[in-house]
């Protein structure tokens, strides 16, 4: 059985993962209006990254007896200036989900919760993945500004970005 400070929190994380998929909705949808649909591609594949988050803390909830409680999203920002500052503030973004995943490890060795370590572990590895991919994106975005030579190329760079769901034994 879960134990409700772990239920709690997990719920919230549900909803941070949630509005995580509707920022980077949004940015797509920025990106798309920029004419950038490769960016604008790569931001959809992480909104469905950020959903099969939320669902691995709602499977787990679940599992585990609980009871997952829906709260309402937040509606995330619809306008950037351009798509350097979309991914600063996506890296930005991530850096808090990441305090929060920490929070969530430090909150489950205090209550004793065995059974959340191994999948908030995934997270902790997951993060850094997270993190890493907006870096790596700014940085070439950094070499190539906001040139529309260099654009095109990253745009169809990251249009081969593609959806692939975690595997069955870390779901």
């Amino acid at each position: 059985m879960i134990k409700k400070k772990i239920e709690k929190a997990f719920n919230q994380q549900i909803n941070a993962e949630t509005y995580s998929a509707y920022l980077y909705l949004s940015m797509s949808a920025a990106l798309e209006r920029m004419n950038l649909p490769g960016f604008a591609n790569w931001m959809r594949v992480q909104a469905q990254e950020e959903m099969t988050h939320a669902m691995k803390f709602f499977q787990h909830i679940i599992e585990r007896g609980g009871k997952v409680v829906l709260a309402a999203i937040d509606a995330p920002p619809i306008d950037w200036k351009n798509v350097t500052e979309i991914f600063k503030e996506a890296l930005g973004h991530e850096e808090k989900v990441t305090g929060l995943i920490n929070d969530l490890v430090d909150l489950a060795a205090a209550e004793k919760d065995h059974a959340a370590s191994p999948m908030l572990q995934w997270f902790v590895n997951e993060q850094i993945e997270e993190e890493k991919n907006a870096m790596d994106i700014l940085g070439k975005l950094e070499i190539v500004g906001e040139t529309a030579g260099g654009l095109y190329i990253l745009d169809k760079e990251m249009a081969q970005r593609t959806f692939v769901p975690p595997a069955a034994e870390q779901a």
